[in-house]
């Protein structure tokens, strides 16, 4: 089965560093953040708005002029085609990215040799990770997936959204010291305003 598409954005200058890029969000979510831009894309079960063979015809028409795709969500992770697609992308010349909460340490593992960058989204210090996903254990997975980006040496890029109605500074406080633990000095972080 193909990997499940929820929308394209056939071009971007932003959301691949360096790179002019195609974004593909994959459907579906298992965490629930309350500030989630995608909410549309939670659900797996949704049908995908573009099939798997028209991303690869837009990607061959696009060749030559596109430097690379980025897997963005939803959770790309929480797919298990994504590996398949990723090797897919590339065998058509294309670099690849893939923006990620970390949802799947295993899966991560098998598809970070193939990646060239990824956007990482740091919720909160890994101890209070509950209260931005809703989902018990999820602080620890965004961890360990954390772990095997740093070991990876692909280069990457950690965000944080604040969201004032989930976090406070003394949050924030916790989660600089959760990554300078790891030897993360930088980081981006995005203010929510509501």
């Amino acid at each position: 089965m193909p990997l499940k598409i929820g929308g394209l954005t056939p071009f971007t200058l932003i959301d691949f560093p360096g790179q002019l890029a195609a974004v593909l969000f994959c459907q579906g979510c298992c965490w629930d953040c309350a500030y989630c831009h995608n909410q549309h894309l939670l659900p797996v079960s949704t049908p995908p708005t573009i099939s798997w063979q028209e991303v690869i015809d837009f990607l061959q028409a696009r060749q030559g002029f596109l430097d690379g795709v980025v897997f963005s969500g939803g959770e790309p992770l929480i797919q298990a085609e994504l590996l398949d697609a990723i090797k897919a992308i590339r065998q058509l010349g294309f670099k690849t990215a893939l923006h990620t909460a970390g949802t799947s340490p295993q899966r991560l593992q098998r598809v970070l040799p193939y990646l060239d960058w990824v956007g990482f989204d740091i919720k909160a210090a890994f101890a209070d990770y509950e209260k931005v996903t809703e989902v018990p254990d999820s602080g620890l997975k965004a961890e360990q997936s954390l772990k095997l980006l740093l070991d990876s040496g692909v280069a990457y890029e950690l965000r944080t959204t604040f969201d004032p109605k989930l976090l406070n500074a003394q949050d924030l406080t916790r989660l600089k010291a959760d990554l300078k633990r790891y030897g993360v000095v930088s980081k981006i972080t995005q203010l929510r305003t509501i």
